[in-house]
């Protein structure tokens, strides 16, 4: 399959782009749950930026802080020291668009000033509500991720997630990003369990249904292993039929490892999808 045409962060919605979108993982740190340690160094982190890219990613997501449950957190130092290096290398080297996976109002900036173009920001851009306005400043766009302390039911999670989502947009539209900017993130595994996770994925068109575009990160997550048995590195199947039905579902964008699967599983289901548009 041919190279798909770079995006630019006015199309990241796939009524926009029209065709799924996928964004490759670059974790720069020692202890992500699947690849912790695997691109700590800039040259071994841009060989596999690069190889992502020739898969057909059309995001690369930067990551320095693991997220994983029981993770330690970094201070934004350590943090931008380990993604300012590769973001700078990889924005000399790419047309396509950088996304830096922070919460941290300043490592976003300087990743910005570095050559990234979107901010993908775990708390939904809530615990440092700075980091909106940095955003803003910059002309990025934002990722906001559902993710709070609170302990939801399948009962409550998905109106839960909806006031979340409220306070996230508010926050990226006081600082002047456009909606179209403005991705939107189920946040599956993070806070939830296994019953609120399959809920949001079978209703996630609700979350589609706001009208902004949706990002979907369930790459290797724990869930599918629940589901499977399989270690991490062995849940590309449950992933794929994750992402696939979500597709169908209108989620815009994908997180993921296995970025080449991606690419023809979510190919094949655009082409369908296109064609029940066309009849």
């Amino acid at each position: 399959m041919a190279p798909a045409a770079p995006i630019d962060i006015d199309h990241l919605d796939r009524r926009t782009s029209g065709r799924s979108l996928i964004m490759g993982i670059l974790n720069v740190t020692p202890d992500s749950f699947s690849d912790g340690g695997d691109h700590n160094d800039v040259e071994t982190a841009i060989a596999h930026a690069e190889l992502l890219l020739a898969e057909g990613a059309d995001i690369i997501d930067i990551g320095g802080e693991s997220t994983r449950p029981g993770a330690a957190e970094v201070d934004a130092e350590t943090e931008a020291a380990r993604v300012i290096p590769t973001i700078r290398a990889l924005a000399s080297r790419t047309r396509a668009l950088i996304s830096v996976d922070t919460y941290k109002a300043s490592v976003a900036d300087q990743a910005l000033t570095a050559g990234a173009h979107i901010v993908n920001d775990v708390w939904g851009l809530q615990r440092e509500p700075e980091i909106a306005r940095v955003a803003g400043a910059h002309g990025a766009a934002v990722i906001a991720s559902h993710w709070e302390r609170e302990a939801y039911s399948p009962t409550t999670i998905l109106d839960a997630m909806k006031r979340f989502f409220e306070r996230s947009v508010a926050l990226a539209r006081q600082a002047g990003i456009p909606d179209h900017r403005i991705v939107l993130d189920p946040g599956i595994g993070f806070g939830k369990g296994m019953a609120e996770n399959l809920l949001i994925l079978d209703r996630i068109d609700e979350i589609v249904a706001l009208g902004f575009p949706v990002l979907l990160g369930v790459s290797r997550k724990r869930f599918i292993g629940e589901i499977t048995g399989r270690e991490p590195k062995q849940r590309l199947a449950g992933t794929l039929a994750t992402n696939v039905l979500a597709a169908a579902k209108g989620v815009s964008s994908f997180r993921v490892h296995d970025v080449a699967a991606h690419r023809d599983a979510l190919a094949v289901t655009d082409a369908i999808l296109s064609s029940r548009e066309r009849t």
